[in-house]
Parts: structure tokens; sequence; C-alpha cells
């Protein structure tokens, strides 16, 4: 009930304070190619629950044409210039503070991620994420905008190590834990180099 209440009143916040942004990115986002200002698709919730994240576009309104869901690479073509800057600064996902208003999501907690994400582990064997181990345990507690993973796990190891950050998060959560999350969250953010893998925080072997 208290991360609960937590994340409503930092959500109402936020949207107050960077309503003004939000309004300078719709406008960017329109005038560089007329197309779509957001980017819906399905997440996998609590329990299993999918629901529609919402984010600001930041590829080509074409960009899955022909190749499908295919996760941005460093200078991927496919991304806007005003995406780059929403992708190093998170900018992108300030329309996710609808999602925690609607519950649908935390402020911190596991990657919301995509209920059709197929991945090929170490012995190249194809297995969809709910086939992978610990996903039922990180699904107990909503996604979050941020987390454990985000922050520290390097973006190129299998799911099945990142969802030992989850897990550990789980595990250890607090009030103080998330705030801590928040606060080195908007750090990266201030510093634009959430696009950046070699700027990814090293655990003090916590999350092994």
């Amino acid at each position: 009930m208290l991360k609960r209440a937590f994340d409503y009143s930092l959500a109402l916040f936020g949207l107050f304070i960077f309503s003004p942004f939000w309004l300078i990115f719709s406008y960017a986002i329109w005038l560089e190619d007329k197309g779509p200002i957001y980017y819906t698709q399905d997440r996998v919730g609590k329990n299993g629950r999918i629901f529609k994240g919402i984010k600001f576009r930041s590829m080509r309104p074409d960009a899955e044409k022909g190749v499908g869901p295919i996760q941005a690479q460093e200078n991927d073509p496919r991304v806007t210039k005003i995406g780059k800057f929403l992708r190093k600064t998170a900018m992108d996902e300030l329309p996710q503070l609808l999602n925690i208003l609607k519950g649908d999501m935390s402020f911190v907690g596991p990657r919301a991620l995509r209920p059709t994400e197929i991945e090929l582990n170490s012995t190249c064997q194809a297995r969809a994420i709910f086939q992978i181990p610990g996903f039922e345990v990180r699904s107990s507690i909503h996604p979050g905008l941020t987390g454990v993973a985000q922050i520290y796990a390097s973006r190129h190891i299998l799911r099945e190590a990142k969802f030992q950050y989850d897990l550990w998060y789980i595990k250890n959560h607090s009030l103080w834990l998330d705030i801590l999350l928040i606060l080195i969250s908007v750090m990266i953010s201030l510093n634009r180099s959430w696009d950046i893998d070699s700027n990814i925080r090293r655990s003090p072997g916590l999350f092994k």
C-alpha cells in the first residue's frame, strides 16, 4: 500500500513538473516527420497480465515494417533525431507516468517485457520469455520504469541472467531502496547515458 501511494503521488508530481517538456517533446516528434507522437505496445504486467505500454515515439513510423519488433542497436538508422535525445535521457518513457497512475506499472521494478519476445539461450535454443527461469517470480510484482537490472545489468547478457537482478530486488525491496534507485536513475538521465552500456554502474557483488 505504501509503495502504491508513493508511486501514485510521484507520478502526479512528475506529470505536473514535466508538463511543459511533454508539450515540447510532442511538438518536436511531430515536426520531424509528421508521424504519430506516441507508440503503444503490449507489455507483460503483474501476474502475467497484458497491458498497453505507452511511450513517446523515438523511431520512424515504419521502423518495424518488414522486420518486426527488433530491438534498437547503437547508431540505429531507424531512430529519429529527437528520438536519440529521448532515448539517452529516458524521456521517451515519460508517458508511462500514465501507466503508473493506472496501476499497470510502478516506478521501480522489473522491466516490462513484450509478451511475444523470443530469446536464444546459451545453447542457441529459442525460448519465449515465459519459459525463462525466474519469469514467474519476477512477474509477482508490477514492472517498473527503472530497476536494479535496468541500472546495473549489461544489455548484452541473457534474460535469465538479468532476471537474477530482478529476483534480488523482489527479495530485498523497500521504499528506501526504491528512492535510491530512482535517484541513481535521475543521475543517469542527467548524464544522458542510458544508451551507453559502458556507463552501466557495476554493483559490488550483490547481484551475482
